[in-house]
């Protein structure tokens, strides 16, 4: 079963905190963060891509970013941006897009159990990515931004929570200007109600599943790992075993989808790839007008100006594994490894990922402006398809799922000691 914490979280005051929660690391570059935070000293990202604050061009790996990270969240605290709860405690966290909105419980996970798969993943990690984010908990002594996790939705949980949400007020209650999604957040006091919680995930809650932040994860647990190595007088209790993770029911979350740019034709011509493809899919001529796919194993492709309409013929999947029945793996093993000649998705330079949050123009824009060849959009990922998957051990191909909103960081941050 799984095992969640309260923990005193160091969290901005209420006049401060709109300036200061910022998008993730990862959903933006450097010149990106540099321009959202300009002419805002309070923005988290000067912690979480703190080259913001040096030159541009500076290495976003280097020794003197990683000082000014440490120099930075110091500051944070010294100013009271950044204010840790007397008590520990659990948080509600929830996230407005397009009228639909999504409830997850803030809390602490334990490492062990995302090293004996209780904590179950969908995705494989790059060791140079772990390593960048190990660097960044162990500088700070946090989990400066939390992981998004999922579970299977329990009754009493979404009681507890909707009994909270309509009787007080949340603590935060703002739109982000970045995205215009609602972010929204409560302090659970009542140590009943604390206790209790943890209680169902410890007893009724089988596993976690990792939505988004598989390094951010790693890279917690290996640095809570680090820490019992090196500390003679561990005992299992210490804060460094635990990590910061936001919990959402899998019946509230949605995957969009997660779409496919390549730079040429493998040396075909236009004519000569559409014959390809006949030969595993039904392929119709949609004409200018942007064409999304409707259903599963339905896939769009743009193509000299054209939208075409792909259904995968019978025979071409198998329904019964797992892997091989998704469209992601459809599309990889019949037409960018087979047609395009595209083996590793991970490292060849020829393919580019869309998430499908920037909307399909977006594909047409790189098609016709000359830097990419073909398009090709997906019908999203199911939360059951990942759960299976993840149930059955096996990894999802790269660049599959798409979770949005993105949580924003700084609503509260978790110090390992």
């Amino acid at each position: 079963m799984s095992i969640i914490k309260a923990f005193k979280g160091f969290r901005p005051p209420v006049d401060v905190v709109e300036k200061l929660a910022s998008r993730p690391y990862d959903v933006l570059n450097s010149a990106e963060a540099r321009k959202e935070a300009a002419g805002n000293p309070q923005s988290l990202l000067r912690v979480t891509k703190a080259e913001i604050d040096l030159p541009e061009g500076t290495d976003e790996h280097s020794q003197a970013v990683y000082d000014k990270v440490v120099e930075n969240y110091a500051m944070f605290k010294k100013n009271g941006w950044l204010v840790q709860d007397p008590e520990e405690k659990l948080y509600i966290y929830a996230q407005t897009m397009d009228g639909r909105t999504q409830y997850g419980i803030v809390a602490c996970c334990h490492i062990d159990d995302y090293f004996n798969n209780v904590i179950k993943k969908h995705e494989l990690t790059r060791k140079d990515k772990e390593e960048d984010r190990m660097i960044h908990v162990r500088i700070t002594n946090a989990n400066v931004e939390p992981v998004f996790f999922s579970y299977p939705a329990h009754k009493e949980v979404d009681q507890i929570v909707e009994k909270i949400v309509k009787n007080e007020k949340p603590i935060y209650d703002f739109v982000a200007k970045e995205d215009g999604f609602g972010h929204h957040f409560w302090v659970i006091n009542d140590k009943a109600t604390i206790a209790r919680l943890i209680e169902i995930f410890d007893k009724e809650i089988p596993a976690l599943y990792v939505a988004d932040g598989h390094h951010r994860t790693a890279a917690a647990a290996l640095v809570g790992k680090e820490k019992r190595g090196q500390n003679p007088n561990h005992t299992g209790k210490e804060e460094y075993n635990y990590f910061m993770s936001v919990i959402f029911p899998d019946s509230q979350l949605k995957i969009i989808d997660y779409n496919r740019v390549v730079k040429d034709l493998n040396g075909l011509s236009e004519a000569q790839l559409i014959e390809k493809l006949k030969e595993s899919f039904d392929v119709t001529e949609m004409g200018a007008d942007i064409y999304k796919p409707t259903k599963l194993h339905e896939f769009s492709m743009y193509l000299a100006g054209k939208w075409y309409k792909m259904n995968a013929k019978q025979g071409t999947y198998n329904d019964q594994d797992p892997i091989g029945v998704l469209d992601v793996t459809i599309l990889s093993n019949l037409v960018l490894d087979k047609i395009l000649g595209i083996k590793d998705l991970r490292t060849d330079k020829r393919i580019d990922f869309v998430g499908g949050i920037r909307g399909l123009g977006e594909l047409k824009r790189r098609v016709d402006n000359g830097e990419m060849k073909v398009a090709f959009a997906l019908y999203p990922v199911s939360m059951k398809q990942l759960i299976d998957i993840a149930d059955s051990g096996n990894i999802m191909p790269p660049k599959t799922t798409w979770f949005e909103p993105k949580l924003r960081s700084g609503l509260v941050i978790h110090e390992l000691s």
